[in-house]
């Protein structure tokens, strides 16, 4: 008897909702997303999954996904859909398309039936609009006869050493309750930055290369769960900054921002992220798809690719493909592994209990 969970990832990217799921217990079989790059890195890091570059917007592509699948059961269905239109840094246009690519999921899940869909989203997809994509999500998972339960979740209470909140709306087929995982961390004990990169190499006088070793041992917990079953480090890449860039980021305080600026000093960047120096014992501001803004709490330049993805809670052993721009855009967009990884658990604890 096929004791396998199978899921499958829709508006995919880079894959870090799936991998966390798949270290709960689950198998991923097929990747789904638009973006070529970003599924270059999902099928790296998922061997044993098909990716597939498809506008989840037509009736084609849903057929071709139920055609991949053919006879397995779908255990779960995970999608992140495009979030630009309730994105505080996006337009927030009412009528933009993309708000509407969640129905893609729902039409997917009513011919393959899964026993659990989670869709996962920025906080403004529950109260931009008067609520009207909440309550759109929440109709299409009681059309098919699904029990929802939705939550704004924070990074940092699941021992992410990030600032980052995302909506997830999981639906249970039938009329079994699905409960959220507890926090399992608090003001009190945050992951911080200083304990989640620390050990990677300062290139403090080398920009590092795109495979080396590590330098160190691990100096905490955290450290030794990202290097888990990593012998190489990768994607550590520094960048150059002009030396007027290097003498702007001198000056900021660890924690600060354009705000504690001299007068007249870094003047080119005066938005509300500009010119941010992480702290080193606070986790990082929210890591976005660019690298401009946000500095290292100790060295003067931006995090690598790698920083900003141990800081998203991806084990060093997951490789990032492409330019360092496309990395850092993978990066930026994706969900930390660790809230799929607590999520899954408590998915197959409910599972358990029925079987």
């Amino acid at each position: 008897m096929n004791s396998k969970k199978y899921m499958i990832d829709l508006f995919s990217g880079c894959g870090g909702l799936s991998h966390g799921f798949e270290q709960a217990g689950f198998e991923c079989i097929l990747g789904i997303d638009y973006d070529q790059p970003a599924l270059d890195t999902f099928a790296h890091n998922h061997p044993h999954a098909q990716a597939i570059k498809l506008d989840l917007s037509s009736e084609e592509s849903i057929q071709r996904i139920v055609k991949e699948v053919g006879k397995k059961n779908i255990d779960l269905i995970v999608a992140g859909p495009p979030c630009q239109g309730f994105s505080l840094t996006g337009t927030r246009n009412e009528n933009d398309k993309r708000n509407t690519l969640f129905y893609s999921v729902f039409k997917l899940a009513a011919i393959v039936k899964p026993k659990y869909i989670i869709i996962e989203n920025v906080p403004g997809i529950a109260t931009l609009y008067q609520g009207k994509a909440r309550k759109a999500i929440l109709e299409e998972f009681d059309k098919l006869g699904y029990t929802c339960s939705e939550k704004l979740l924070y990074a940092p209470d699941y021992g992410i050493p990030q600032i980052r909140k995302r909506m997830f709306f999981v639906g249970v087929l039938g009329e079994d309750v699905f409960e959220f995982p507890s926090a399992t961390h608090d003001k009190s004990n945050y992951v911080t930055c200083e304990q989640a990169i620390s050990d990677l190499p300062s290139l403090k006088d080398d920009l590092g290369r795109e495979i080396t070793d590590y330098s160190c041992e691990p100096s905490s917990e955290y450290q030794k769960i990202m290097r888990d079953g990593a012998d190489r480090l990768y994607n550590h890449v520094g960048t150059s900054h002009t030396d007027l860039v290097v003498s702007v980021i001198k000056q900021v305080p660890e924690g600060g921002n354009h705000k504690d600026l001299p007068e007249g000093v870094g003047t080119s960047r005066k938005f509300n992220e500009a010119w941010t120096r992480y702290h080193s014992q606070k986790p990082s501001k929210t890591i976005d798809t660019g690298h401009r803004n946000h500095f290292h709490y100790r060295w003067h330049r931006v995090p690598t690719a790698r920083e900003n993805a141990r800081l998203q809670s991806f084990p060093d052993r997951f490789h990032f493909v492409g330019p360092k721009t496309q990395q850092y855009k993978q990066i930026g967009n994706a969900v930390p592994p660790m809230l799929g990884y607590v999520l899954g658990k408590k998915i197959l604890e409910l599972d358990a209990s029925n079987s």
